[in-house]
Formats: C-alpha cells, structure tokens, sequence
C-alpha cells in the first residue's frame, strides 16, 4: 500500500510537469505595472542648424538618469561650428563662430509603453562663443586662432521621437531652437546664437533597470 502511494504521488507529480509543459504556449508574459523601472544612458546627438542665416554644425553629449521611462534628468553639453565668413576684422578676413555650452537637461517623455516615444527636451545652461579664423591651419595654436570671445547663458527646449530598438540601445529624431543671452563680441554683427537645429542621437544604457516580469494563463482572464 506504501508502494502504491508513493507510485501515484511520482505520477501525479509527472503528470503535473508534463501538463504545465504541453500549457506553456497558453501563458504569456507580462511587465508589472506597479513596479518603478529605472534607466541610465550616455547620448550622443549631431545637428545641422542655423545662427544668424548661417549654416552650422552642432555636436552633443547627454548623461541622463531615466524615472519610470517617463522622465529624464541628467547632464548635456553642446560644441558648435558656424560658418560666418564675415569680413572686415582685423585679424582675419575669414572669421567664423565657434562655441560650446551646456547645462541641466530635463525631458518628459509621453508614450513610453509604444516602442515609438514622444518627448520635449529642455537645455538649462552657459558657455562661451568666440570668433575663429576660418582659414586657420589645424597645425598651429588653437589658441592664436581665437580674436573674440564672451560668456552666454542658452535655453534650448525641442521635440524628439524616440525610437526604442532595444532596453539598451534607442535612436531620437528630432529639432530644437536655441535662445541665447546678448553677446558682445566687438567686432561683428552677431548679438545672439539663437536659432533652429534639427537632427539625430544614438543613446545607449540600460532603460529598464528594476522590470518585474511574472506570468498570466490566458485561458484565466477570459
């Protein structure tokens, strides 16, 4: 009798197995809803814009931290190169703009469950613009190069789509428009650096650190 019990204990446990096994394709996995994800990443973002109708280059770098994939909040700082070529100073006949400045980057983020995100970054921050000569060699003292300069405190709010590839990789498209403070800058036209941009980023990390994934039987919830 202790045999048998011990027999059909094995085979209803086999039994178990094998049903549960057979049922898996009936059981489909969710993220739990109630559970805070957490997020960090380095970006990195080219433009094409314009300053004072000029054709310019922007590059930038971002260091965010990600609430619940709904809000971003980090670090961001942006280098540009705005061919001027105006004329008429002293030092050059070909001088240019250059800059870089950078500050609090915050960013909402809408739609965050859709693997296509809508988001409104905003850039909080300062730097410094200075005239270049355009016609400089790469081989001389950067420095020497430099006839102008002046401080400038920059707002930058835009609009991305951000696409989401993978939890470790997402790809943002979007522009931005720049305010800038007055700038001195003697001698030249150029009071301010504002003005439009539009172009990509690549950010990498990990945007769901802390997901919860647990399992539910369809046949259950009809």
């Amino acid at each position: 009798m202790k045999n048998f019990s011990y027999l059909s204990l094995l085979f209803l446990l086999g039994g178990i197995s094998y049903l549960s096994a057979q049922g898996s394709d009936n059981f489909i996995e969710f993220n739990d809803r109630k559970n805070v994800v957490h997020g960090v990443y380095i970006g990195i973002t080219t433009h094409i814009g314009e300053i004072d109708d000029k054709e310019t280059y922007l590059g930038g770098l971002k260091i965010a931290y990600v609430a619940n994939q709904q809000f971003e909040v980090g670090f961001s700082g942006v280098f540009f190169y705005s061919q001027q070529n105006l004329p008429g100073f002293s030092f050059s006949d070909n001088e240019d703009l250059i800059g870089a400045y950078g500050g609090l980057h915050l960013e909402p983020i809408f739609f965050s469950k859709s693997r296509v995100n809508l988001s409104f970054p905003i850039l909080i921050g300062a730097g410094g613009v200075a005239y270049v000569d355009g016609d400089r060699d790469f081989d001389d003292d950067f420095d020497n190069d430099i006839n102008e300069s002046d401080a400038v405190f920059v707002l930058e709010p835009g609009a991305n789509a951000l696409f989401n590839i993978s939890r470790y990789l997402q790809i943002e498209a979007g522009v931005r428009y720049r305010f800038s403070s007055r700038l001195d800058l003697q001698p030249g036209p150029i009071t301010r650096i504002n003005g439009f941009s539009a172009g990509l980023g690549i950010k990498v990390g990990v945007f769901n650190l802390g997901r919860n994934r647990y399992k539910k039987n369809i046949d259950n919830e009809r």
